[in-house]
């Protein structure tokens, strides 16, 4: 009887919306807000993820890069997320009625946790391997191995799914604020030492990761710029040298800028939600509209992600031009054009070729570093090598000279005598 009585009293009620339970104005109707804003979130992550899964599908040489295995797993759990985005809508739209609001509601904030939580680990992974290919550019194929790459992709899954699953046997809410129905908001709490356990072995951990290697990289990239300017200024004329520092200094904060945007984007949208999931936890502060935001701030990290780690990859943009060319050939045709007129010295390309070696394709901005790295000691060691070479060719050259103008002399007589 009680249980009837709850479904109907729930299909007669009024669908459930953290902004209309804040109490504010009544003059907007702030479940609508509520639903435009889910479903133009939804909207940007499911339609971003796709072509990004697409392009990665249409375009093979993506498959070689180890970093792709990353974006392409991270790609996958933020379709789900914004797929995921489509139940509050549906709640919020008068469809959800008649189910068990306390399993709805463990169910779905599992589901979201765990694909927000490999969304996460999958940015700090992104961010070792680009630390590792930088830091050992020459064991960087023994060390990443495609084998170890699908182990650590599977890990990923697997502890992400784990670290959730106490939410079903009453350790509290685990993490995830957009909450569908009444029963989870005001009956479904989050606990203390939960909250404690999730961010010391999920968020801070990948807030740290995050951090350190993206502040080494730009420290080792400044490092190696100043070395390699402070050589040409060594063993090159005035003019070469401020030609040479200005070359260098644009690749330098183009790397800082594309750092800094990451490591922005990635705690503008993340730190707000982990403050106040620890400040409500806690019990010191608790808002609803402050969870509505950070919530969907975090979430919206999703489709960011889709922009940030794709679009930044010139693989991934020469496919992603292949793939709207029959859409757009005026503007391909433009860039094309733009492009044609750059001549490429033979001297630049330095590459190394190896009989019988598998070749390894590591993302094109890691591999700049790497060659901004081996270039500069390459040139070092060139320099130290030949400057003592200088003097013993000049000393040959002159003995050929004198040994020539011998030999002419001798034929000049032996003329004269004839």
């Amino acid at each position: 009887m009680n249980s009837s009585s709850d479904v109907n009293q729930s299909s007669s009620s009024p669908p459930f919306c953290l902004l209309g339970a804040a109490g504010y104005s009544h003059r907007l109707d702030t479940c609508v807000v509520e639903v435009v804003v889910i479903l133009f979130l939804t909207v940007l992550i499911i339609a971003g993820n796709l072509v990004v899964i697409f392009v990665f599908h249409c375009a093979p040489l993506l498959h070689h890069h180890t970093t792709s295995h990353f974006i392409q797993t991270m790609a996958y759990a933020d379709l789900l997320v914004g797929v995921s985005c489509l139940v509050p809508s549906l709640s919020l739209l008068h469809y959800l009625r008649g189910l068990n609001e306390e399993f709805t509601c463990k169910a779905f904030g599992y589901m979201v946790s765990v694909l927000k939580s490999v969304s996460m680990a999958s940015l700090a992974c992104i961010s070792v391997d680009r630390y590792i290919a930088i830091t050992r550019p020459l064991s960087y194929a023994t060390l990443v191995t495609p084998c170890r790459l699908r182990a650590c992709i599977v890990l990923v899954w697997v502890y992400s799914a784990l670290i959730f699953l106490p939410s079903f046997f009453g350790w509290g809410k685990p993490g995830y604020h957009g909450d569908i129905f009444r029963w989870c908001a005001d009956s479904w709490k989050t606990r203390p030492a939960f909250s404690s356990f999730i961010v010391a072995l999920l968020y801070a951990p990948a807030a740290l990761i995050v951090c350190f290697t993206y502040g080494s990289i730009f420290r080792i990239c400044r490092q190696h710029t100043k070395e390699i300017t402070q050589r040409h200024a060594r063993f090159s004329s005035p003019t070469e040298g401020e030609r040479g520092e200005r070359a260098e200094g644009c690749p330098d904060k183009r790397y800082a800028m594309v750092l800094f945007r990451i490591t922005s984007v990635f705690y503008v949208l993340w730190m707000p939600y982990i403050l106040y999931f620890l400040l409500e936890s806690a019990g010191l502060y608790q808002h609803k509209v402050a969870s509505f935001l950070t919530t969907w701030l975090a979430i919206s990290n999703s489709f960011c992600n889709c922009l940030i780690y794709s679009l930044s990859n010139s693989v991934f943009r020469k496919g992603l031009g292949r793939l709207f060319s029959p859409l757009f050939p005026s503007c391909l045709g433009c860039t094309d054009a733009k492009k044609a007129p750059v001549p490429v010295s033979p001297r630049s390309d330095a590459r190394c070729q190896l009989r019988g070696a598998t070749p390894v394709f590591v993302d094109p901005t890691v591999r700049r570093v790497g060659v901004l790295l081996l270039l500069g000691a390459w040139r070092g060691a060139r320099a130290d090598a030949c400057r003592p070479l200088q003097r013993p060719v000049l000393r040959e050259k002159s003995k050929l000279g004198s040994r020539r103008t011998e030999d002419e002399k001798f034929d000049a007589d032996e003329q004269s005598g004839l």
